[in-house]
C-alpha cells in the first residue's frame, strides 16, 4: 500500500466516523463515507470535494451492500481500509427491553458490520492486502447495568474480529477491533435508543446510572479527533494490533475486569479441573 489510502468508513455523519474522515482527508487520504440520505451525502462531500465521496447506504439493507462496494471498487478505486463504524447504543434494563430492540441492535452493530466486511473481503483477498477496523467499545470487554443489548453486540463484534484476523492473516489482511471508552460523541445523546422504564424494582439500581450518563453526555474525557489520529496511526502501522483500547477510562476498566476474571478463575480452579476424565 502507498502512504495515501482509499478508506471506506461506514457512518460518517457524526461521531467517530466523521472525526476519522476529517483527519484522514487532512492527512491526504481519500475517503468514501456511507450516509443515510442524499442531504448527508452532499454535506459530507463538501468537506473535500476532490477526496470525499459519499454513498447512501443503510448497513442493514443487506441486499444493497455488495452493489455499493462493487461500484466503489470499479469507479473510485481499490479499497485499502474498511472502517466499520456505523452503529448506535441501546440503553434499557434487559427484562424491560423487547426482543425487537435486541434484533435491531444486532442488525446494525453486528450483522451490518459483518455484511460490509464480507462484501469487501474478496477484493482485499485477491490483492493480498488490506486492513479492517471494527469500532467496538470498552463495552465489548466490560459491562454495566442497563446496556445488555449494546454490550452483547460489542462482545460479539470483538470475537468475530479476532477470529477473522486469524482467518485472513495468510492473505496479509489485518483486522483491528478498536474499543473506545467514553468520548464526546452523540453516543449517549441523540444517537442512543432508550427503552422506557416499566418495572419499579429496578429503579434503585438503574435510575442513578441513567441520570449520570445523561449528565455526562458531551463532557466525557475522550476527544474524538485524538481517537481519529490514533486510528490513523494503527492504519499506518505494518504490525497493527488485533485489539486497541482508546481512552484511559477504557484502559483502567478493562484492566480491572481482566484482573477480577483472573482472580475468579483461580478461586474456582479446583472445580474447573474436576470435570476432566
Amino acid at each position: 500500500m502507498s502512504s495515501s489510502k482509499l478508506i471506506l468508513i461506514t457512518g460518517v455523519s457524526s461521531g467517530f466516523g466523521r472525526a476519522l474522515a476529517q483527519e484522514a482527508l487532512a492527512n491526504g487520504h481519500r475517503v468514501v463515507g456511507t450516509v443515510r440520505n442524499e442531504q448527508a451525502r452532499q454535506a459530507f462531500e463538501k468537506l473535500d470535494p476532490a477526496n470525499a465521496l459519499g454513498r447512501v447506504l443503510d448497513v442493514t439493507d443487506f441486499d444493497a451492500i455488495d452493489g455499493v462496494v462493487a461500484d466503489i471498487e470499479a469507479s473510485v478505486g481499490p479499497i485499502d481500509v474498511l472502517v466499520n463504524n456505523a452503529g448506535y447504543g441501546h440503553e434499557g434494563i434487559m427484562e424491560e427491553s423487547t426482543l425487537a430492540e435486541m434484533r435491531r441492535q444486532f442488525d446494525v452493530n453486528v450483522f451490518g458490520a459483518v455484511a460490509v466486511t464480507k462484501a469487501v473481503l474478496p477484493y482485499m483477498r485477491a490483492r493480498r492486502c488490506g486492513h479492517i477496523l471494527n469500532i467496538t467499545s470498552m463495552g465489548g470487554f466490560i459491562t454495566m447495568p442497563g446496556i445488555a443489548y449494546y454490550c452483547g453486540s460489542k462482545f460479539a463484534l470483538e470475537g468475530i474480529s479476532e477470529v477473522l484476523g486469524k482467518e485472513v492473516k495468510p492473505f496479509d489482511i489485518h483486522v483491528t477491533a478498536v474499543a473506545p471508552g467514553s468520548f464526546r460523541t452523540d453516543w449517549a445523546g441523540r444517537s442512543m435508543s432508550r427503552t422506557p422504564r416499566s418495572i419499579p424494582d429496578y429503579d434503585a439500581l438503574f435510575d442513578p446510572i441513567r441520570r449520570a450518563r445523561e449528565e455526562k453526555s458531551g463532557q466525557q474525557l475522550g476527544d474524538p479527533a485524538k481517537a481519529a489520529r490514533a486510528m490513523l496511526a494503527v492504519i499506518a502501522s505494518e504490525t497493527p494490533p488485533a485489539h486497541l483500547l482508546l481512552g484511559s477510562d477504557a484502559l483502567g476498566l478493562v484492566r480491572d475486569k481482566l484482573s477480577a476474571m483472573s482472580d475468579e478463575i483461580q478461586a474456582w480452579e479446583t472445580l474447573t479441573r474436576s470435570t476432566d476424565g
